[in-house]
């Protein structure tokens, strides 16, 4: 994911933003560059991105505003605060807003773009690599893991990462028991009481995706885990 993932920048300094909009683009990585938080959020909402640098100080909606949004859209994009400031209130902002990295001008281009690879490794080192399937159809359904987009009776959800994860888990196992303990350690890690709740609650969302199409049902094998099963 590291290579061609694409940016959306926010920085209202023209100078700083087409410095960093050159230096991104030549470093192999498509660049969209706003210079408002109004424009920036009605561009991320037009299209995907894979990480947003995002300056805090913006004409017309701040960057700490333009954050909350992009968390509460569902789209687990990883964000970078650019902040002329040096207070640890403003740092400390950034980061309960779930931010990845915190940069205080003037930084180098450099170590921007060591930390953008870093974080872009850590978010996506279970992207679909080579051959592997990234897309799935069952049903009257079409999920595409990479986009974590989930199709069904031509309605389209963004999911999650977690309900991606378990729809990736239940799809390779169609019609087969995907198994509680093995999916729990592979997406949470850890089995507990508590992550098999969570397990749940996530489950319940995504037969009420599937709703729509009566040919797919996520059954419930007591004892043993999950079936995605397909009607013939």
């Amino acid at each position: 994911m590291e290579q061609n993932a694409k940016i959306l920048l926010v920085e209202d300094d023209p100078s700083l933003g087409q410095i960093l909009h050159e230096y991104l683009t030549i470093k192999g990585f498509p660049t969209v560059w706003c210079q408002d938080g109004e424009e920036a959020w009605d561009t991320f909402k037009s299209e995907e991105f894979h990480l947003c640098i995002l300056d805090v100080m913006l004409p017309k909606k701040d960057g700490f505003t333009l954050a909350r949004e992009i968390r509460a859209s569902g789209k687990e994009v990883p964000f970078i605060f650019l902040t002329a400031k040096s207070l640890k209130e403003d740092t400390l902002e950034g980061l309960s807003l779930g931010a990845d990295d915190y940069m205080t001008k003037p930084f180098s281009m450099e170590e921007l773009l060591l930390r953008l690879k870093a974080i872009l490794r850590r978010t996506y080192a279970d992207a679909p690599q080579n051959q592997e399937m990234v897309k799935f159809e069952f049903g009257n359904c079409v999920f595409d893991a990479h986009r974590q987009e989930l199709t069904v009776a031509g309605t389209t959800t963004h999911l999650t990462a977690k309900e991606a994860g378990l729809l990736k888990l239940l799809v390779k196992k169609k019609n087969q028991t995907m198994d509680r303990s093995e999916a729990l350690k592979e997406i949470w890690q850890d089995d507990s009481y508590f992550n098999a709740r969570s397990m749940d609650v996530y489950i319940a969302k995504l037969r009420k995706y599937l709703k729509a199409d009566s040919s797919v049902l996520i059954q419930t094998i007591h004892g043993q885990g999950f079936r995605l099963a397909e009607m013939t």
